[in-house]
């Protein structure tokens, strides 16, 4: 981050609540920019490099799949890419983004919006799939993937941002049993061998109100999936009441890394 987060509160702090709700809701973001989010909420990185674990298959790939591209953000860092590369993006918005940003590269940016488990590609036809963040199908992995390709997966678990649930008495993520235990036995039983696999729980720090709604409303929407600032409003300026005060709230961001190559 650009700074540790004490200038960014301390001038946040004597902004009103409504004007920190309100420039959250009018925020426009292009793709998945956390940027927005600099000096206002601090997050930690796990202990492994996603980039440097991608990076060894990637310079043997020939034919490489990004599922959940998002705005391509990740993907065109990556640059040169393998002769055949293609991507998918479920969420409407970014699928525009994902082909402004990645056409020069020659990527094919697939719109699975209709059917984000169903991958538009021939049996085999890719020897490296990288999932950062996005779901997927085990079954539709391993049918894109040649013999012997590799799946490269950095996930969000279902204990991710948990205290902020908590914080905003919301329901628990629906998914909360999403773990590293339960996606390697999947891939095991879709005929994978897991190589690699790691589990973290890291530490992060929110700031200010608006960052919590910039969170939930524009970046993190699956994480309390009926949230809007209205029906939450009571619970927020309460939350905010505190941060305003001084305080902070911490959080952890589950994360769980798995290689896999099929058998």
């Amino acid at each position: 981050m650009a700074c540790d987060g004490r200038e960014a509160a301390h001038s946040l702090s004597a902004v009103t609540f409504r004007e920190l709700v309100d420039a959250a809701v009018d925020t426009a973001i292009e793709g998945w920019d956390f940027g927005v989010l600099d000096g206002r909420y601090l997050q930690g990185e796990p202990s492994w490099d996603y980039r440097e674990l991608v990076g060894r298959p990637l310079r043997s790939a020939t034919a490489l799949l990004d599922l959940c591209t998002g705005g391509g953000e990740f993907l065109s860092s990556l640059a040169p890419l393998p002769p055949v590369t293609a991507a998918t993006e479920a969420h409407p918005p970014n699928v525009a983004v994902a082909r402004r940003r990645l056409g020069p590269f020659g990527v094919r940016v697939a719109d699975v919006s209709a059917d984000p488990g169903r991958l538009p590609f021939d049996d085999g036809a890719f020897d490296l799939v990288l999932s950062r963040h996005g779901a997927y199908v085990p079954a539709e992995v391993r049918r894109v993937l040649a013999p012997g390709g590799l799946f490269v997966t950095q996930q969000v678990g279902g204990r991710d941002l948990a205290e902020l649930n908590a914080a905003l008495a919301a329901p628990p993520h629906t998914y909360r049993t999403w773990d590293l235990d339960t996606a390697a036995r999947e891939l095991e039983r879709h005929g994978f061998t897991v190589a690699e696999q790691r589990e973290e729980l890291v530490g992060g720090v929110l700031h200010d109100i608006g960052a919590v709604v910039l969170l939930l409303l524009r970046l993190t929407p699956w994480q309390i999936p009926d949230f809007d600032p209205t029906s939450y409003e009571t619970r927020l300026r309460a939350l905010h009441d505190r941060l305003a005060a001084g305080d902070t709230l911490r959080v952890h961001s589950h994360r769980f890394l798995l290689t896999a190559r099929l058998r």
